[in-house]
């Protein structure tokens, strides 16, 4: 039996990046007792920074009671980080090798009715955990940047995984303030990745082609469907688009252009010239603005949006 999923007060975090600091940073405002495993201490100060600008944000949206960054332990020995652990959220590099290390040695340290979870955007579960001793209890748990604002975690276990650690996650990530995805099957890079890098294809064929710039589709997006999507996703806008016949209309009338030569599948060639337009193009938009200001000012406006739909409800 695992552990009842309201009882959790401890949680371990692994990786100094965005994903591992922005978790930490998202559980400490849910009131958990959180240490942070850094590989290196050269990577406190980055860690710390991220973890300070999370905490603006998550002040604005409601912190929890008894939410405090003093509840946060940093340390360079993951069994020191793992020991007292009641659940633990996995954020290193995206290296299979490395993950496949890590994990096997998770599965000899940390007691086995702990469940592990992995941010990883890519890889799955069934090849992370193939050496490890406890593969029961690991699943994927994959956030979408930055992971203390975007709600959605996308959770899926490998073929070793029990279901029963799959379920437990998906209430222990409900209670803990987000909104769990349990996925029908494994698949590479999930759901919202995966329709995310359909947009990202059709973006770079047309940047290529001369056909748009990265500023045009940026534009394209913010002005047109990116609003409506926050409220209604892909499917029921054009459902409700459709009006009283619903997707029926919609499929009916609009299904045979869907054989229309709009799309083009595949990723285009990443030449040195497309490259640069995307680099060039998006310097351009960002007009020397540093990176963290640009961060702050996603993440107030983010804010706004959650804040609205949170009063909506």
């Amino acid at each position: 039996m695992y552990p009842d999923p309201k009882s959790i007060t401890r949680v371990t975090t692994i990786g100094a990046g965005p994903i591992g600091a922005g978790w930490a940073a998202h559980f400490l405002a849910r009131g958990y007792d959180v240490a942070a495993y850094i590989h290196d201490p050269s990577e406190r100060e980055s860690f710390d920074a991220i973890v300070a600008t999370a905490w603006v944000s998550l002040t604005a949206l409601g912190l929890a009671e008894g939410a405090s960054i003093k509840k946060l332990k940093i340390v360079c020995d993951l069994r020191n980080a793992a020991q007292d652990a009641e659940f633990i959220q996995e954020s290193s590099p995206e290296r299979l090798n490395l993950k496949q290390a890590l994990y096997k040695e998770l599965g000899e340290m940390v007691p086995p009715k702990v469940v592990i979870a992995s941010s990883t955007s890519g890889l799955m579960m069934t090849d992370i955990q193939a050496d490890c001793s406890t593969p029961e209890r690991t699943v994927i748990g994959h956030p979408f940047n930055p992971p203390y604002l975007l709600p959605l975690v996308e959770i899926i276990g490998g073929k070793r995984t029990d279901p029963d650690a799959v379920a437990w996650a998906r209430d222990f990530y409900e209670i803990a303030g987000k909104a769990p995805l349990v996925m029908k099957k494994e698949i590479p890079g999930f759901v919202a990745t995966r329709l995310q890098e359909a947009l990202w294809r059709e973006a770079l064929h047309m940047v290529a082609n001369g056909e748009a710039t990265p500023e045009d589709i940026d534009i394209a997006l913010k002005n047109g469907p990116a609003p409506r999507m926050v409220v209604q996703g892909q499917c029921m806008a054009f459902h409700v688009a459709c009006g009283a016949g619903g997707m029926a209309t919609n499929l009916d009338q609009f299904g045979p252009a869907l054989k229309w030569p709009w799309t083009r599948l595949e990723a285009p060639e990443l030449t040195q010239e497309l490259r640069n337009r995307m680099v060039d193009g998006c310097n351009e938009i960002a007009g020397g603005q540093h990176f963290e200001e640009m961060a702050a000012e996603r993440d107030r406006k983010i804010v706004a949006v959650l804040n609205a739909l949170k009063s909506d409800a």
